[in-house]
């Protein structure tokens, strides 16, 4: 590949990639506007039912994470991707227009089932354009996608919720993946050999680099023995309880901001904070991980220091708002560090016959831990009717992912 020279992967493939993923959070995350924006009042929703509604998209992504990963890898990223946009925009346009409970547990539960397989199979197709020195840096700025929409989202949710009510901002909100979709179709290729905008001298080199990658990982047979490996077990397992700290946060956070008598205008605009503070975070670290050619040591202190902040946010308590908010600040920067590094560490121990479905079997396990955070810090948040007890939870949880990354074997990323 051509030195010296800014490659069309990174100026047109990366950033399409980026938007697609920016647009499925913003579909995930706004409900917790919509929470606090008077949404269960205007329903007669209950605080448990509340709950559920927030966690049942976890659930459907769950469920349905390791068939469209496999699809996703054996058939077409693309084809899945470009009909996940449109489902997903439909299901979240739905949000507003519903006003049945048990029609919006299903609209909810449907939209995780779209978005189910958008994360593993970007990360495949990511695995078949950076080579193993970029791959941090490209999963960051793929999951940096995921603070950057929750930072303008968050300012866009507070302004059209308070303007125009929370059903009009579920609406508007639903349509740019369906727009977008048609976008992705045109610019994205499943494989370098495909993409006619990438110079031809750059498309062989690119492909040689990576088969030459695949033959320096320990060959697995197949997605069984994959699932056995006690690497992908114990992942699956970090990722789980990383997932608490994280979603617990995400989902509920404007409505524990709502807890110290704000507008929503202003919680549009306190929530945007930490997601900046994400952004930087996610690529520094990254890059540093790339440059050092180490993962672990990207992954398991960041988790460490969120947990900390989660409890140092515990012990101010409701009377200490800002404080406890630049704890929160902190703990958010902290919990999505890691993310570039963490899925770079899973690409570079596992050949690629069985990525697709290890990386969707981790994050399944990570969809699990969404829902069960969410769904608790929903619980405690309401049985308790501040975030001390959920501050808790959440810093247990990323203490222990932390734990068992320490113990994992590290891998260098050459």
């Amino acid at each position: 590949m051509e030195q010296g020279k800014v490659s069309r992967r990174w100026t047109t493939l990366l950033p399409v990639i980026f938007v697609t993923y920016s647009l499925a959070y913003l579909d995930r995350a706004n409900f917790s506007f919509g929470a606090a924006a008077g949404m269960a009042r205007d329903l007669n929703i209950t605080g448990d039912q509340s709950s559920l509604l927030g966690a049942l998209f976890f659930l459907g992504y769950f469920l349905f994470q390791i068939p469209g990963a496999i699809y996703a890898q054996r058939h077409s990223v693309k084809k899945l991707i470009f009909a996940g946009l449109i489902g997903w925009g439909v299901l979240a346009s739905a949000m507003g227009v519903i006003s049945n409970i048990h029609l919006l547990y299903v609209a909810r539960f449907l939209l995780g089932v779209v978005e189910s397989a958008v994360l593993p199979a970007l990360l495949i197709l990511q695995a078949r354009w950076y080579t193993r020195s970029e791959r941090a840096r490209a999963n960051a700025l793929l999951v940096i996608g995921n603070p950057a929409t929750l930072l303008w989202m968050s300012v866009l949710s507070g302004y059209l919720a308070s303007g125009l009510g929370w059903r009009m901002m579920f609406i508007i909100e639903g349509l740019p993946p369906i727009i977008w979709a048609f976008v992705w179709w045109r610019l994205v290729s499943d494989h370098p050999r495909d993409a006619r905008w990438l110079e031809q001298g750059e498309r062989t080199a690119l492909e040689a680099a990576l088969t030459r990658e695949q033959g320096t990982i320990a060959p697995v047979k197949n997605y069984a023995a994959a699932f056995r490996s006690p690497r992908v077990l114990w992942l699956s397992a970090q990722y789980f309880l990383w997932s608490v700290g994280v979603y617990g946060f995400v989902i509920w956070l404007p409505s524990i901001l709502r807890m110290g008598q704000t507008s929503m205008i202003e919680i549009g605009w306190l929530s945007a904070v930490p997601y900046l503070v994400c952004i930087f975070a996610e690529y520094g670290v990254s890059a540093w991980s790339d440059r050092i050619g180490r993962r672990k040591i990207a992954i398991w202190p960041p988790l460490l220091i969120g947990a900390l902040a989660f409890y140092g946010s515990y012990l101010m308590g409701p009377d200490h708002f800002w404080a406890g908010f630049v704890l929160l600040v902190i703990a958010a920067g902290a919990m999505y560090a890691p993310y570039g590094p963490f899925f770079a560490y899973i690409a570079d121990s596992l050949p690629s016959n069985v990525a697709g479905g290890a990386i969707a079997l981790i994050n399944s396990m990570g969809a699990l831990g969404s829902f069960a955070g969410s769904y608790a810090v929903g619980l405690l948040n309401d049985a308790t009717g501040n975030a001390g007890m959920s501050f808790l939870l959440m810093a247990g949880a990323l203490a222990i992912s932390s734990a068992i990354t320490v113990f994992l074997p590290e891998n260098r990323a050459g």
